[in-house]
């Protein structure tokens, strides 16, 4: 035992006076033996088993008390000790809240050895003939000239299979569409990152006999009325502004440009479309086919990305005004749409309330288009 446990200190050991009451013993067992220099007539303190209660400590102190033994500071110090141990003996460990996304250890769980077996095997079935579906799926959504390739001569129905494609790119416009943010915008570039630039015209490049009598058509506007603009109405009535940003083209190459031109968005407000409209058809009536013939080009785009800050109405092209190989005098500069959303030449823009046709998507592209 401890020294402090036993209460030893300096005073002398003074006789226990005899009542005839003796002290019950909790345990079987003999005391210990004190420390060096104690007698044995000095009252030996019995160290209490850490299970036993507050209730008996204190029924055991009442009992010495009883017997009129002298209560000194010395007496009671081992006694307020032994019951702060007994106390922290009973104490319950408050367990801390844990985060709710913090991991949980998972519990244990115990399967006996045939049915785990029957398990794996019937989740292996489970797992290949899911394979097997999806990649025969998967091959009929294939061109039929690759099918008959392989040595598989039956297809589904083209219209199917295109309704079924179209269906799915739909859904990743759906999701392009809900995450746009007017408040995102592409990076804007130095001077120094400017890249070349190609002429990627849709067909043939139109020849300049257009420029001369160039006017841009609004219709579906809130007046009611069809306005016409030339290139000098547009430069006088409308601020020009200036941005370096990458043009990104669907069949996978990407270019930074630095153009000018008036922002879409004030178009908007200065001819603003009827209270029902929430699309632009975008058209260009000089565009040509690769043979040279007349092909019209025309596409869909939402009045939220004509409302975004970057969207222009492009009329310069590195600091001068566009060429025809850019789409002078006036093209579309959408730099959170592909390139094919950048209409060239633009002769018209109605305002409506259905998309509108959209010229790719015809032809199997995606009609959002976003970056």
């Amino acid at each position: 035992m401890k020294d402090k446990e036993n209460g030893d200190d300096s005073s002398p050991p003074q006789d226990r006076p005899s009542t005839g009451i003796e002290p019950v013993q909790e345990t079987p067992e003999s005391p210990k033996a004190g420390p060096e220099g104690a007698t044995p007539s000095s009252p030996i303190a019995i160290e209490k088993p850490k299970a036993a209660g507050a209730a008996e400590q204190r029924a055991v102190e009442q009992r010495v008390d009883a017997d009129g033994s002298p209560s000194s500071s010395a007496d009671h110090k081992p006694r307020i000790d032994e019951a702060a141990s007994s106390v922290a003996a009973k104490s319950v460990p408050v367990k801390k809240p844990q985060s709710f996304f913090k991991e949980r250890p998972l519990p244990p769980i115990e399967i006996a050895p045939r049915t785990l077996r029957y398990r794996s095997r019937r989740d292996f079935l489970l797992l290949g003939t899911g394979a097997l579906a999806a990649l025969a799926g998967g091959a009929l959504l294939l061109p039929q000239q690759m099918l008959s390739r392989i040595g598989i001569d039956r297809s589904i129905d083209s219209r199917a299979k295109e309704w079924f494609l179209n269906r799915a790119l739909r859904i990743d416009d759906d999701v392009a569409e809900a995450l746009y943010s007017a408040n995102r915008k592409v990076p804007i570039y130095t001077k120094s990152q400017i890249t070349p630039l190609k002429n990627n015209y849709n067909g043939a490049t139109p020849d300049l006999g257009y420029i001369p009598g160039w006017k841009l058509t609004l219709d579906g506007l809130a007046s009611g009325l069809s306005v016409s603009l030339d290139i000098r109405n547009l430069l006088t009535h409308f601020p020009v502004h200036e941005q370096i940003t990458r043009l990104v083209c669907v069949e996978g190459w990407s270019a930074i440009a630095w153009w000018a031109g008036l922002r879409f968005d004030d178009l908007l407000c200065a001819y603003p479309p009827m209270s029902q409209a929430k699309w632009a058809r975008v058209e260009s009536s000089v565009n040509l086919d690769a043979s040279g013939y007349p092909d019209p080009y025309f596409m869909s785009l939402d009045l939220a990305t004509a409302r975004h800050p970057q969207t222009l109405l492009a009329t310069h092209f590195n600091g001068q005004p566009l060429t025809v190989d850019h789409g002078a005098p006036l093209r579309l500069l959408v730099p959170v749409k592909l390139g094919l959303k950048n209409v060239k030449a633009i002769t018209k823009i109605t305002y409506v309330a259905e998309e509108p046709r959209d010229y790719w998507a015809e032809r199997g592209y995606s009609r959002y288009d976003g970056i």
